[in-house]
Formats: structure tokens, sequence, C-alpha cells
């Protein structure tokens, strides 16, 4: 088997491919990433000279660089895209853009070539559920509640149209909160261990209690794996770490992790279109193709947080660039805190 992989030089894509790697060593992956301010090539420093990975530069926009690879592939894993809530309520463009054309990009070329689509997406095109809401499954309808939610479900869309119309070999997963090293300092966990490492606090949103469920990225890769070599071509599935957790939980088991207490939590004002509960049944994906979560969320988050602090050189760099710095106080501090 041979892969084309997008967004392999991103967190969650670059998991993956040490997934197959690792599981699969007689398949080769093609890694097409447009190394955007989230994809980093020392991300995949450690795969980078194995005989079976090679790397591409270049946007899943761009039509016939993409026609060309997936000509030459089996199949393609689709992870690239822009993912970042706060920057999506910012500027919607490059959403539109990456999530919404680069996907129909990597359809038109699978159909044209007669290639396997997997696309990954999230469970945040779903919307909100309330505290006594049952979880999100395959049968739920889509109800997305900021920009970035928006373009992956309109991604979804044209990939199950594609299925239905041109005969696409499409499958689709949704997927919740991960976690786990490489993950880039925008994001809650990731944050919050750089911070508490630089002597900073944790910074939450609103009262904390915004419920989120997380899986460690290498489970997630497993799941995409399982899809990809038994999942039924048009099906949906979703992949959850049942590990529901309000942020303010989340939060205080990481200061337990790092040995510190309460006075490290920063509450500030909440950001727009949050929402308040994410959670995912996946009883679906469990049953028909045997996958399931395993790896516990205290044992990753040690890990994780182990890794960050043994990777300084990974994420310090970006932490101190200027325009971090004024994307972390525009996008995370919000309530006017000495950075």
């Amino acid at each position: 088997m041979k892969l084309l992989v997008t967004g392999g030089a991103g967190f969650i894509g670059s998991h993956f491919i040490r997934v197959v790697l690792e599981q699969r060593p007689s398949w080769s992956i093609v890694n097409l990433d447009a190394l955007t301010y989230a994809g980093n090539l020392t991300t995949t420093m450690d795969v980078q000279t194995h005989p079976q990975y090679r790397f591409v530069y270049g946007s899943i926009t761009n039509r016939k660089l993409v026609d060309e690879l997936v000509s030459e592939v089996d199949a393609v894993v689709h992870y690239a895209a822009e993912t970042h809530v706060d920057r999506s309520i910012s500027d919607v463009e490059p959403f539109i853009f990456t999530n919404v054309l680069g996907t129909q990009r990597l359809i038109d070329a699978c159909v044209r070539h007669g290639k396997r689509f997997h696309h990954v997406s999230t469970d945040e095109v779903f919307g909100s559920l309330g505290p006594d809401d049952p979880r999100f499954t395959e049968a739920t309808p889509y109800d997305p509640r900021n920009p970035y939610s928006a373009t992956k479900a309109a991604a979804d869309h044209l990939v199950r149209a594609a299925v239905h119309t041109h005969d696409l070999q499409g499958t689709i997963s949704n997927c919740t909160n991960n976690y786990g090293p490489y993950l880039y300092p925008e994001k809650f966990l990731s944050i919050s261990i750089t911070n508490l490492i630089e002597g900073r606090p944790i910074i939450v949103h609103g009262d904390g209690q915004q419920v989120r469920d997380w899986i460690h990225a290498h489970d997630h890769g497993m799941g995409c794996l399982a899809v990809l070599e038994r999942g039924k071509i048009g099906e949906t599935y979703m992949m959850g770490g049942n590990t529901e957790l309000t942020i303010a939980d989340t939060a205080r088991r990481l200061l337990r992790v790092m040995g510190l207490h309460d006075n490290m939590l920063s509450f500030v004002n909440d950001r727009p279109g949050q929402d308040r509960r994410y959670a995912i049944e996946y009883t679906k994906i469990e049953r028909e193709l045997g996958w399931s979560p395993q790896i516990a969320f205290d044992d990753g988050l040690r890990v994780m947080v182990d890794w960050y602090r043994n990777n300084t050189d990974w994420w310090r760099p970006i932490k101190d660039s200027s325009g971090y710095k004024e994307w972390y106080r525009d996008q995370v501090v919000r309530n006017g805190d000495k950075f």
C-alpha cells in the first residue's frame, strides 16, 4: 500500500504517519504539507530518513500537484486543515480555501483516478451538547457553531456527495479533542503545559465548565488505520476517548501531574462561539472494526508533560516569535492581563 497523507507535518497527521510506519512496515507514505504556521518539519524529524517516507512541500489547493500525487498512490488519508477556532473567528478565508476547496481538489483527483479516500473530521461539526444530552453518534444532525466547524462540516458534506454522485471510495471519521506530543501551542493543553514550564499560569476561558472528551493522537491514528483498512465505503465512524472532563478539571489534573497548585489558574473572559460540551459515542467503530482507545488520559498526560519538558527546542522558538506573542495577547488572554 502506498499512501498520500495530507497535513502530515502537523500534530495529528504526524502521529498517523508514525502509526503506519510502525504497524505496516511494508507500506510507503508520501506526506504533502504546505508548512503553514502549525506545520513543522521538525515534527517529523524522526521519520524523515525512513526509506518508506517521502515529504512533498505544497498545498492541497494546488490542483496539478494534487492530481499528480494522487495518481501515484493507492489511497489518500486527508488530515490537512486549518483547525483553530479563534483564528477562524478572526479570519475565515484561509479555512474556506484549505478545508473546503482543498478537500474538493482531493476528492476530484481521487474520483478521476479511482483511489480510496479517507477524510478526517471533527466532533465540532455537531455543535454543542447540554450536560445531560446523549453523546454524538454517526446519526447526530450537523449544527456547526463557529467558522472553523462550518468549513469542516462543508468538507464532510462534499465527501458524502461525491460518494453518492461520483462513486468516490470515501469514508469519514469524526474525532474528539486530541492530545499528545507535538501539539502546537495554540491548543489548551499545549499552551497550559508550556506556560507552566515557563512559570506562567494556565489560562481558562469563562467559568471552565466547558466539557471536552480527550483522546490520545496515537489512538486516533490507530482508529484511522482501522477505517482505512476495514471501513465500509460511504460510512462515517466516530472516535472518542471516553474521557469527559471540564476544562477546569482538566487544568487541575495537569497541575497535579506537574506538582503545582490552583494558584496557577487564571480565569479570563470567554471566547465567542464557545461550545459547552463535546462527547462521542464510539460503539459503531468498536463493534464493526474492533477499535477502542487504549491510552488512559492521566498516563498520556504524564508522557505529554515529560515530552514538552524535554523538547523545549521544539516549542520555545514558536512561543518566542513576535507573531505568536501577538496572537496570544489577542486571542488567549483577552482581558488585558499582563502577558
